[in-house]
């Protein structure tokens, strides 16, 4: 009997699926209730709900309504792509003659309109690049390097090691040269491209890098590249040499499998070292199936790349673009420039994060808070009149966006028709802006690179905001209880626990680390996220906590609190520390417990006149003093730009047990500490946004 149960529960959930449709194009769920086959699933508007197991009877796995009954690991419409090869093969064929990859950058530097590649040509560069490496020896499974920005050239890259089954490894200098030396050795990297400004930070720590025999370097000319002893056994040449070398002797490909290594991405970590993430073609091919079933792009489409194709949320953006065949318009470089790359692109496909968005926001509400009396009350009633109609599943006034919104919707070329978040929360109020004013769909995602990018958005027709959306149809989710922190799945009226998530999409394993993989992925093959997860009606999910100690700043950076508080415990005015910060700002404020002697000996020589200590805490000349000793201490530390906190609140009295801020252990409880600490952090935030505003308007 158990052997037919599998079968049974198929049919019990398949009988919930109303006739089929083109599910892309109806973003209604495609299922309806079946009270017989009630017991079997539970049909949750954007998920349908499964018991983990049949002979525990849980209901606590989450699908999607796209695909309830089995992951998606392939396309549906081309089921025979199995590899980042197939994907782009067929792009070629398919899109030989539409836009694939455009620049804005000459040869020389100077910037003037789009110009485009075609698949077709994409496809022959990558082939002549692809079999360049063959010819300077580089071989199936080496990894190869990338160590620059956006462009055309990463792409071909890319695709040439996936043409050759070699290991595509991104590097980022945001990391920086320690990370990039860790990484190159870490992965055994034997040919990286770079750019010119890159070169010289490889060539600082060349004989450091033994694994290295090729280095190419993007927009350089071979007469203007340094001559490098023969001793260091690296070949130094331009891109347009190794294209020129492959195209004289063209190599054939070297398909990979759907389960040999793509791509090993290394995450900036918490603490310590990167870790790398080891992606398989078929993770990267699932993910981006699982995408398509329920949203789809076209081949007039073009989108704006300039999130860095270094993380995986951009990379997949790009692998998902090829497969519809749309066109990648990329950035000149500078991101102050961004506006101007927008304008004369005018994409259809906008992906951000949401520290960009909070921007556009900022930069709309303040223009519109100084337009005047009139002005202002115009936006309101547009404003108000089109979101209560987007809520309400209408169409608003065609007038409201002649009158107001166009002027806004050119701010990015004026054509974009869908818009993605992802890498941190977005605000719901930013959220319901975009919507209004933009006047297209705009999705926010969830996931992580281990999961191949997404493995929840927001669906087309969900005016809800505040959450994540429901899972893609390449993976599942549930949520496992945190007793220590009182989040449960009988929790009501929600239930609440660690995000958990399984799949084809999910990553293998962190490279030559086999206890952190192990510390990660369960038995089951669960990915334990760390994050803290509630379902919402309808099934979709709400990010609201972190299992440990660690955190997302807006743009997306990771921060672990406790490393910078032991650095700032060496700050000479500081006997305790709190570090705060949350996915909604940019930046680390400060709680510092000051040793009262020292703060007074400094007043003291300052010729400060104080009632008593805490007075002395708030004095605005004390915490400017605070705060330039910790940044000093953070620069000796060797604190990433981000790590550094931007203001600092000043207390006389000490965290301690008894004022329940510190566990019998002497560790901060920081959710108590974010609660007693709340209106300092909030007016550290409000002053450091002031401040912000008053640069802003002086530049």
């Amino acid at each position: 009997m158990e052997s037919s149960a599998p079968q049974h529960r198929l049919s019990a959930v398949q009988s919930h699926l109303l006739p089929p449709t083109a599910a892309v194009d109806d973003p209604q769920p495609q299922l309806h209730a079946n009270i017989t086959a009630g017991e079997f699933a539970h049909v949750q508007g954007y998920s349908v709900v499964l018991p983990e197991k049949l002979q525990t009877g849980k209901w606590n796995v989450y699908r999607s309504v796209h695909s309830p009954f089995e992951l998606v690991t392939r396309f549906a419409e081309h089921p025979e792509i199995g590899t980042l090869h197939d994907n782009f093969v067929r792009a070629g064929e398919v899109f030989r003659d539409h836009k694939s990859l455009g620049t804005r950058v000459r040869d020389d530097g100077t910037v003037g309109e789009y110009k485009w590649m075609t698949y077709g040509e994409a496809a022959g560069a990558r082939e002549a690049l692809g079999s360049g490496l063959v010819l300077n020896g580089i071989q199936k499974g080496a990894c190869v390097g990338l160590f620059f920005i956006n462009r055309p050239e990463w792409v071909i890259v890319d695709n040439a090691c996936s043409a050759y089954s070699f290991i595509s490894v991104p590097l980022y200098d945001t990391l920086g040269p320690d990370a990039v030396k860790y990484v190159v050795s870490h992965a055994n990297i034997e040919a990286i491209f770079c750019t010119l400004d890159n070169l010289n930070t490889l060539l600082s720590f060349i004989s450091e890098i033994p694994s290295v025999a090729l280095i190419v370097v993007v927009g350089g000319i071979d007469e203007h590249l340094p001559s490098l002893p023969s001793i260091t056994g690296v070949k130094l040449m331009s891109y347009l040499k190794l294209i020129s070398q492959g195209r004289s002797s063209l190599q054939p490909f070297i398909p990979p499998k759907p389960e040999d290594v793509a791509t090993i991405c290394y995450t900036s970590g918490t603490s310590g070292t990167p870790k790398g993430v080891v992606l398989t073609h078929g993770n990267l091919i699932a993910s981006c199936a699982g995408f398509s079933r329920s949203f789809r792009l076209y081949p007039n489409d073009i989108q704006f790349s300039y999130l860095p194709l270094a993380h995986i949320y951009e990379r997949v953006n790009v692998i998902i673009g090829q497969y519809f065949g749309d066109a990648a318009g990329f950035y000149q470089g500078d991101n102050l420039k961004l506006m101007d790359d927008l304008a004369a692109l005018r994409p259809t496909i906008f992906a951000s994060v949401p520290q960009v968005y909070n921007r556009i926001y900022a930069g709309i509400t303040n223009a519109v808070k100084t337009s005047g009396v009139l002005k202002q009350r115009l936006f309101r009633a547009a404003y108000n009149s089109k979101k209560q109609a987007i809520m309400s599943g209408l169409n608003s006034s065609p007038i409201w966006d002649r009158l107001v919104f166009d002027k806004i919707k050119a701010k990015l070329g004026g054509r974009v028709r869908f818009m993605s978040s992802g890498a941190s929360p977005l605000s719901p109020d930013v959220m319901d802006f975009l919507r209004v004013c933009f006047g297209c769909h705009v999705t926010e995602g969830y996931g992580m690179t281990e999961t191949c990018s997404a493995m929840a958005m927001t669906q087309e027709g969900d005016t809800l905001s505040g959450h994540v959306g429901s899972p893609n149809a390449d993976c599942e989710l549930k949520l496992v209880d945190v007793p220590e922190m009182n989040y449960t799945s009988e929790d009501q009226p929600h239930p609440r626990g660690e995000i958990c998530v399984r799949g084809p999409s999910v990553f293998q394993s962190y490279y030559k680390d086999e206890i952190q993989t192990k510390e990660v992925i369960d038995d089951d093959g669960w990915l334990h996220t760390g994050d803290i997860g509630l379902w919402l009606p309808g099934g979709r999910l709400k990010i609201i906590d972190r299992k440990k100690n660690i955190f997302k700043l807006s743009q997306g950076e990771y921060v672990a609190p406790e490393k910078i508080e032991n650095v700032y415990a060496k700050c000479q005015f500081a006997a305790q520390c709190f570090i705060y910060g949350d996915s909604f700002k940019p930046c680390l404020v400060a709680i510092v417990a000051v040793v009262p002697d020292v703060l007074k000996q400094w007043a003291a020589s300052e010729g400060i006149k104080y009632e008593d200590l805490g007075q002395l805490c708030k004095n605005p000349k004390a915490r400017s003093a605070v705060l330039a000793d910790m940044n000093v201490i953070g620069k000796e530390a060797q604190l990433r730009g981000f790590e550094f906190a931007k203001a600092v609140t000043l207390i006389p009295e000490p965290f301690t047990v008894e004022n329940e801020l510190l566990t019998p252990t002497f560790k901060i409880k920081r959710p108590q500490a974010k609660a007693y600490f709340a209106k300092a952090i909030s007016n550290m935030y409000s002053d450091l946004s002031i401040s912000d505003d008053v640069t802003e308007k002086t530049r």
